[in-house]
């Protein structure tokens, strides 16, 4: 229930992963389930204690990136960037290694060493033409992380091969590159609403116009009288 709802209702899987942990606190997946929970609604401290409980149960390595990420939340990027550097970032497969880059790169930026994010993201899998699940996130961070340092050309190149990737639209990379390009979207629905209060507009105006003349022309004809031939 719990993942079901994460992406859709955070906050109402949050109180099922409460539940889950009075109930079952001793078991791995829940704990494990419990810290999404939190991470999702942006309570940092509880994630971190629920995915190191879940790291003790399993000693699995995999929870690395997403506990590094919560000491970011917490305000301490260099924590999360003592993490990158742990031998444990050796033990995950490539996608939490590409995970893990990510959010040193993020932790860079937190601390203001935009250059050094940017190096941070510059990798294999970044120059890689071969599009995995992450492609488009390592993509996307690149290109935002080039912007924010005044790279827009550049920027704008690694948008658009984020815009490439992003096949299940997990990015907002196409707004992103519409932006740079000076493409303005208009609500096609508001438009069309718009034109129709118009229009409705128009025909009432023109039927009082109807009716004014009408009036008119009845007070310019004098009426014949019953007496007349």
């Amino acid at each position: 229930m719990v993942a079901r709802l994460i992406d859709e209702d955070p906050e109402g899987a949050y109180g099922y992963s409460k539940v889950a942990l009075r109930l079952a606190s001793r078991v791995a997946a829940v704990r494990e389930a419990g810290g999404f929970a939190a991470y999702a609604n942006q309570k940092y401290s509880e994630a971190l204690a629920e995915f190191r409980a879940a790291r003790r149960m399993t000693g699995n390595v995999e929870l690395w990136p997403v506990m590094a990420d919560c000491e970011r939340g917490l305000g301490r990027p260099e924590k999360a960037l003592d993490m990158a550097g742990a031998p444990e970032v050796h033990k995950l497969d490539k996608a939490g290694q590409v995970e893990m880059r990510l959010v040193a790169a993020g932790a860079r930026r937190d601390m203001g060493q935009l250059d050094a994010a940017i190096v941070t993201l510059q990798s294999p899998e970044l120059a890689s033409h071969s599009v995995q699940p992450w492609t488009a996130r390592l993509r996307y961070a690149y290109a935002d992380a080039l912007l924010a340092a005044g790279r827009q050309s550049e920027a704008r190149e690694w948008f658009a091969k984020a815009v490439e990737a992003d096949r299940d639209g997990s990015t907002d990379a196409s707004d992103r590159l519409a932006e740079l390009d000076g493409v303005e979207f208009v609500d096609a629905l508001d438009e069309n609403e718009g034109e129709g209060e118009s229009g409705n507009g128009d025909a009432e105006q023109a039927g009082t116009e109807r009716a004014d003349d009408e009036g008119d022309s009845d007070a310019e004809s004098p009426r014949r009288s019953d007496g007349e031939d």
